[in-house]
């Protein structure tokens, strides 16, 4: 059986129509920021979202990966990759809350956190009764990082 040339126009119309209303999304990624969130970043600065945890008991008085003694009292957190040294804002996204922290350790070693907090940094945001939360942090540019 031979289709006619419009049989053929019309099957390839209805494909393309079919095509162009499909819906594909982009895979999410922690470490991009949404607009139009609280706080907004500044444009061009590095931005990581992710979940936050914290520290302090037990730690206090421990040398971080900075050789700084850890004070839980001190708004200060661990994470793997930023400069040690940096400073960056941490922004609770639950409420908006937001701190700046100095990166003097590594860390966090648990799988789908991005970075630990000291308790005094955790109180600021709210977090420490929860134990964890989603969070942004932003580099800040003059952090300095060793």
């Amino acid at each position: 059986m031979r289709a006619s040339a419009t049989t053929i126009a019309r099957w390839g119309a209805l494909l393309l129509a079919a095509q162009g209303c499909s819906i594909v999304s982009a895979p999410r990624t922690p470490e991009i920021a949404k607009p139009g969130i609280a706080n907004a970043p500044a444009p061009g600065r590095p931005v990581r979202i992710g979940r936050a945890s914290w520290y302090g008991p037990g730690f206090s008085g421990k040398k971080t990966a900075s050789g700084a003694a850890f004070d839980e009292e001190k708004f200060t957190a661990a994470h793997r990759t930023i400069p040690l040294g940096s400073r960056a804002r941490v922004t609770n996204l639950a409420n908006g809350k937001s701190v700046e922290v100095e990166i003097n350790d590594r860390g966090p070693y648990v799988q789908g956190r991005i970075i630990d907090l000291s308790q005094a940094a955790a109180h600021a945001l709210g977090i420490v009764d929860r134990g964890t939360a989603r969070v942004r942090i932003e580099v800040l540019p003059d952090g300095g990082g060793r």
